[in-house]
């Protein structure tokens, strides 16, 4: 992917260090590699921000596995023959930036996004080593392309559902294109403008900036603050500054 001047210059005049860190894009597209995707083609400028930058950035395809239905991380555990989400959940930690992107389907995300959602949930419960939910001290963010209406119905259940789950998202951390309403032209159809399209441009790059930022912030600061938040305190029986109803 070629960044314009704009997103170049970007790259160019900044003195920040994004190199230690890593992100991974969940493509959750219908169409097997080496299928041609349309939302694999808003991703390469995203993705072409992050590796100006020195990031280390991988894309996976998450119809690409065989993956199981269920809400446990590792469902050949509960019956099932075959689960690849393991495979995917060990990249998921290894990343500091997670951005989850969909076709959009009857106005909804696709049917694979759905059941990503599923697989990253059924870790939830899983604590970092300050007794945190996992995914404290990651950044979440999300990408949709469409022919039809429901960007923002997308990425708002997308965004909602990673702030859930304890991923931190930055401000404006969505980005997405739609062409013609029906059956138009797809994102990386030579008559859709899709790729010169400044609004999109124009957004995808905030929102990289955006989540770059962010995941600086929070590598620097060693992740989220450990108090007030840790399941395994509250397990325990602290009560984290909430007045105890005995001695009222």
């Amino acid at each position: 992917m070629t960044l314009n001047d704009q997103q170049l210059e970007q790259c160019d005049s900044h003195s920040w260090n994004f190199s230690d860190l890593k992100a991974l894009f969940l493509n959750c597209t219908l169409k097997p590699t080496p299928q041609l995707s349309h939302t694999e083609g808003l991703i390469n400028i995203s993705k072409a921000i992050m590796e100006k930058n020195g990031v280390a950035v991988e894309v996976l395809r998450p119809v690409d596995f065989d993956l199981a239905f269920g809400v446990y991380p590792d469902m050949t555990e509960h019956g099932w023959e075959v689960d690849d989400w393991p495979q995917i959940l060990q990249k998921v930690m290894a990343a500091d930036i997670l951005v989850i992107t969909t076709p959009i389907w009857l106005g909804a995300k696709s049917s694979v996004c759905t059941q990503v959602v599923e697989r990253l949930y059924a870790a939830s419960a899983e604590l970092n080593e300050a007794g945190q939910y996992a995914y404290y001290g990651r950044v979440g963010g999300c990408l949709v392309t469409g022919n039809e209406d429901g960007a923002k119905h997308c990425a708002m259940n997308i965004l909602y559902s990673l702030q859930h789950l304890g991923y931190v998202i930055p401000p404006q951390a969505d980005a997405a294109w739609l062409g013609e309403a029906g059956p138009g032209p797809s994102y990386l159809d030579p008559e859709s403008g899709g790729p010169q399209n400044d609004f999109t441009n124009r957004n995808t790059t905030f929102m990289t900036w955006n989540l770059l930022h962010m995941a600086r912030m929070l590598k620097d600061a060693g992740g989220i603050p450990a108090h007030g938040n840790q399941r395994s305190q509250w397990v325990a029986g602290c009560s984290f500054d909430f007045p105890n109803p005995e001695y009222r």
